[in-house]
């Protein structure tokens, strides 16, 4: 049994299904990713690059790999090239096995002048943890659940359950739902909550903001507070007979859409507020397009073509019978704050975004410099990062980085990805995975040697092809040297007979005396028009020309142009058309 099984698993038939497996994967994976801008997508690796049967197939890989060196015994002196070729595919392997469970990577943003030392991981996780009443020693105990690694898609199932306990009291978190590209908006209902809305175009991009009555909202450092009179915030009142005014600690302006009419706003005073309006005032510009809206506040899909860079996963948390809903906007690259929902006597906390790694460096950007193509606005040339890498405070060094100039430090990797749209701030993409890069860099250095070796070693497989080619090139070569002599021979031959019949000089002049046409008759045929590489011209001129080229001179033996060319052609459809070659 054991040998059986030995023979399958270091068989070349079973290399040859797992390359052609391996390769239909890899293509399917990709026609999955087509319409996905950062692939590949969760719907992707769910499916493919992170099952267990795509990984079950690089480790038989390595395990075929490793058996056919001792099967073929490629550890001999001649046969080290092959051994170069199957070492380099198992290093592959196993640096990519290092990349996948040891490495990791992210994303760090920063400003202008700030300093960093956290990025946020590519994986996404939900990370929840639950207050209570229970104490030790007077402190009350938080517990705190592992990391839920998620990666979920629209196109994917994404059900989970995650069941734990806070001081043996059973909690149940149930995954209900899951928007990508969201946005929190509200959705009329007349059993709902009153809500304003604001609409401002900070940053150059539309944002719509509701902000529910009675509370206070901050937009872009400027807050907002609607029926909650709130010092140094914009007030907003709305009586019940809806009656709007504003009080603002900013002077401005304002535009009445409507008629183009315009206002001043004056600070710290009481005044009406025009609906459908554009305000201006605190370095932005805002408008209060409708009346309060009774509804429910909730995540929805973003408008096609806008991207809000969260997605919304909406979960069902249950304790000591009771059971609430919760929305957690968040996604890759996002850090949100935790969100809470008391349910069954415990406040259950919950995040849903990028996990925060810590660096043992900080980095700070100095400068970011974008360079536009000429006469344009917004197509880039090139784009470069000016940091100094700060390792304590009298340890540092500045470091430039741009395309193709990664900057490697203490085990990470660092590549300048993107840039913030006020190109104030650069997004570094971060990749923290010594091992598993220099394991598979080796892995393809020994691919390439091995590559080339097996090439012009004379004791491989593409050496014993080489002999038998040199075999087969040295028999055509002796089968073309006789099929030479042969055409040589029979070529003397048909030359000594055609020399046989050759005419003489009085012979040819009989014959073309004898086919000559009258001069005039020649003449009327000498009018004809004929075309001659592209030029209309007349047949005699051709001739003449034709003439002159054969004997040098007008005419041949007293006859004419015309005549000399109605008897080449009279002859050479004759089997004397060779009489005027001699």
């Amino acid at each position: 049994m054991q040998k059986k099984l030995a023979a399958l698993l270091f068989s070349t038939r079973l290399t040859a299904v797992l390359f052609i497996v391996f390769a239909i994967a890899m293509a399917i994976g990709t026609f999955l990713d087509a319409s996905f801008e950062r692939p590949p997508s969760n719907y992707a690796r769910e499916w493919i690059f992170n099952a267990w049967w795509f990984e079950a197939i690089m480790v038989f890989f390595v395990i075929n790999f490793i058996g056919n060196i001792f099967r073929f015994r490629l550890h001999r002196k001649e046969k080290w090239a092959t051994l170069t070729l199957h070492l380099s595919f198992i290093l592959i392997l196993i640096g990519a096995g290092v990349t996948r469970y040891i490495g990791y990577e992210g994303s760090m943003l920063i400003k202008e002048g700030q300093t960093e030392n956290t990025f946020l991981s590519w994986n996404t996780y939900l990370n929840v943890f639950i207050d209570g009443d229970y104490k030790i020693d007077g402190v009350t105990q938080r517990r705190q659940i592992p990391l839920q690694e998620l990666r979920l898609s629209e196109r994917l199932d994404n059900d989970f359950t995650i069941k734990t306990d806070y001081n043996k009291q059973p909690v149940t978190i149930k995954y209900k739902n899951f928007i990508s590209n969201a946005e929190e908006g509200l959705i009329p209902s007349e059993e709902g909550e009153e809500y304003l809305k604001i609409v401002e175009s900070g940053g150059g991009n539309r944002h719509d903001h509701w902000v529910k009555v009675g509370e206070v909202v901050n937009i872009h450092n400027v807050l907002f507070a609607v029926n909650k009179n709130t010092p140094g915030a914009i007030n907003i009142t709305v009586s019940d007979t809806s009656a709007y005014t504003i009080e603002s600690p900013f002077s401005g302006n304002y535009m009445r859409m409507a008629d183009q009419s315009r206002g001043e706003v004056v600070a710290d005073s009481v005044q009406p507020l025009n609906l459908r309006s554009l305000y201006q005032m605190a370095n932005m510009a805002f408008v209060f397009p409708e009346p309060v809206t009774k509804g429910s506040y909730k995540a929805v899909k973003a408008k096609e073509g806008d991207e809000t860079g969260q997605d919304a996963l909406i979960l069902e948390v249950s304790s000591n019978g009771e059971t609430k809903e919760i929305e957690l906007m968040g996604g890759q690259y996002v850090a949100p704050d935790p969100k809470g929902v008391e349910v069954g006597g415990l406040k259950v906390y919950m995040t849903y975004g990028s996990k925060k790694h810590e660096l043992p460096f900080s980095i700070t950007l100095n400068d970011f410099i974008a360079d536009k193509q000429p006469g344009t606005e917004k197509v880039y040339a090139a784009f470069r990062s000016k940091i100094t890498v700060n390792d304590s405070e009298t340890d540092y060094f500045d470091y430039d980085i741009y395309m193709n100039h990664v900057l490697d430090h203490e085990g990470y990797r660092f590549f300048q990805a993107s840039f913030t749209p006020d190109e104030k701030g650069t997004i570094l993409s971060v990749n923290k995975d010594w091992w598993g890069t220099w394991i598979t860099y080796i892995g393809y250095f020994l691919l390439y040697l091995g590559l080339m070796a097996i090439l012009f070693d004379p004791r491989t497989r593409f050496g014993d092809l080489k002999k038998m080619l040199d075999k087969v090139k040295n028999k055509k070569a002796k089968l073309t040297t006789v099929l030479l002599l042969f055409f040589a021979f029979s070529m003397n031959g048909q030359e000594g007979h055609s020399q046989g019949h050759l005419l003489t000089e009085a012979q040819i002049d009989s014959l073309i005396q004898a086919t000559a046409v009258p001069k005039e008759q020649a003449a009327k045929f000498g009018k004809l028009v004929i075309q001659d590489n592209g030029r209309m011209k007349p047949l005699n001129t051709f001739a003449s020309e034709l003439l002159r080229k054969v004997s040098g001179k007008d005419e041949y033996n007293g006859l004419d142009a015309n005549q000399v060319f109605l008897s080449m052609s009279y002859l050479s459809m004759t089997d004397l058309r060779g009489v005027w070659v001699q």
